[in-house]
């Protein structure tokens, strides 16, 4: 029994008799070469995080149809392409969720962003990050509004 189902939800599926592998290392490569990325570096953290981020009032304009693209192929990228996810025959795993919300992280509308991340046993399977829609008094108060999309 060693079969390999290809392209299921732009995963890659390998089963054995000692696991079943998934990755999405053609899906990515697909996404770098259409978006003329394809000669990028891996990288374990793209920019700092302790950066503030602030409008770019004398940067040149963002195409919003590509970036809108961009955005919604990495939707799908749901682990770390190169490594997949390992799951092996007879082994339980826990699934886990984290979520979190800064207070006013947007320095331009003092909105906050509300991150959730869900792992199967210790890989990432689906995340979300987004600015919520209120400006929160309090940190406590952006907790709650980011709770919803967490259990919701």
């Amino acid at each position: 029994m060693h079969e390999e189902l290809e392209n299921f939800e732009r995963n890659h599926i390998k089963q054995g008799f000692e696991g079943t592998f998934v990755h999405q290392a053609k899906y990515t490569r697909d996404i770098l070469k259409k978006f003329n990325m394809g000669d990028s570096k891996p990288m374990t953290t793209p920019m700092s995080t302790s950066t503030a981020l602030d409008a770019d009032e004398d940067g040149e304009a963002v195409d919003q149809k590509e970036f809108r693209g961009m955005m919604g192929s990495l939707l799908y990228l749901k682990f770390t392409p190169e490594l997949g996810l390992w799951y092996s025959s007879g082994s339980s795993l826990s699934l886990r969720g984290f979520s979190d919300a800064d207070h006013a992280g947007c320095r331009i509308d003092r909105k906050s962003t509300s991150g959730t991340c869900q792992l199967l046993g210790t890989s990432l399977v689906s995340w979300s990050s987004r600015k919520q829609a209120s400006v929160a008094l309090s940190t406590t108060e952006a907790e709650y509004v980011a709770a919803p999309s967490f259990y919701g």
